[in-house]
């Protein structure tokens, strides 16, 4: 079967970084700000959209160029995989799963702290329960880190073993990131209850502000089911966040979604594509918070009242 002209210029849209973000993470190495390079080749270097390999003396801007020169995948193989070919695509993914849980020492995890106190203390101050806190720090999915003493939200795999971890700073001056190394199919999460509805975030911090707004209206939290998203990436080859479409695949009796996505520009698109996506198979319940940017935002207009408002509750 001959290649589609539609197909390749699809396979060709994927830039280097956002493919290695995707199915190899661990092999991700963060040179600078913006800049990296590939931990099998530590002269091929990636910045500004664009990769060069000084040691060979070529690069390119795309995926596809680098599974060609750089991985020696033929043309057609390399363009059915990034085109979203199911077969090749499941290919694949199940050896990037099974590298990555190889090599589980890749996942750079920050130095735990020898205590929590100031990321006990910081989660307080958003608004976030104490007993939520701790059960989660009970559980090694929350952790205080250092020299920075940042908060870390880990997410850990199939067999228990971390496999991701958020990280937020926790002092005056604001830090987002991701541990190198993660895999985002498995960020931060929290799914022992009802898989009915799926409660989807972008952020861990919004996950836990739920939760705590679940306890506020004197419901049971544990009995829900909640995965964050790690930030509004959306693979090429699903249409869909790493981390819902891996929950979706292992949850196969799941039907409900409820979006608490941020309620600014991108997070009204990013819903926008999700609802797109999974409409014609799913339930899916578009529940931005009614107040504020996001739900820790909302709950901490409300965090001094326990009469939370209910709009955006699944019925």
């Amino acid at each position: 079967m001959l290649l589609s002209n539609e197909a390749i210029e699809k396979a060709r849209e994927m830039d280097l970084l956002t493919y290695l973000r995707i199915y190899e993470p661990f092999e991700l190495v963060k040179i600078s700000s913006g800049r990296y390079c590939t931990r099998t080749h530590d002269s091929l270097k990636i910045d500004k959209g664009k990769w060069f390999w000084w040691s060979r003396g070529f690069g390119g801007t795309s995926a596809l160029d680098y599974l060609v020169r750089v991985e020696g995948w033929n043309f057609r193989k390399a363009v059915l995989f990034l085109s979203g070919s199911e077969n090749c695509q499941n290919e694949k993914k199940q050896a990037v799963i099974q590298s990555s849980r190889d090599e589980h020492p890749i996942l750079s995890m920050p130095e735990k702290a020898g205590s929590n106190e100031r990321v006990i203390k910081y989660l307080k101050a958003r608004g976030i329960d104490g007993s939520i806190i701790d059960f989660f720090i009970d559980r090694g999915l929350i952790y205080e880190s250092l020299p920075y003493h940042n908060v870390v939200f880990v997410g850990k795999d199939e067999s228990g073993k971390p496999a991701y971890a958020a990280i937020r700073g926790t002092g005056e001056k604001r830090f987002v990131g991701e541990a190198e190394g993660r895999i985002k199919e498995y960020a931060f999460s929290f799914s022992e209850g009802n898989s009915e509805p799926l409660h989807v975030f972008e952020s861990a911090m919004d996950l836990l502000s739920y939760a705590t707004i679940l306890k506020l209206r004197g419901e049971d939290w544990k009995k829900h089911c909640y995965i964050s998203l790690g930030g509004t990436a959306i693979s090429p080859q699903t249409g869909l966040p790493p981390a819902l479409s891996h929950f979706l695949n292992s949850h196969e009796r799941s039907r409900t979604i409820a979006l608490h996505l941020d309620n600014d520009i991108a997070g009204r698109k990013y819903s926008i594509k999700i609802i797109e996506k999974l409409d014609k198979k799913y339930d899916v319940v578009d529940c931005p918070p009614p107040q504020g940017k996001d739900v820790n935002d909302y709950l901490l207009l409300h965090s001094c009242s326990k009469s939370i408002d209910k709009g955006d509750k699944i019925k």
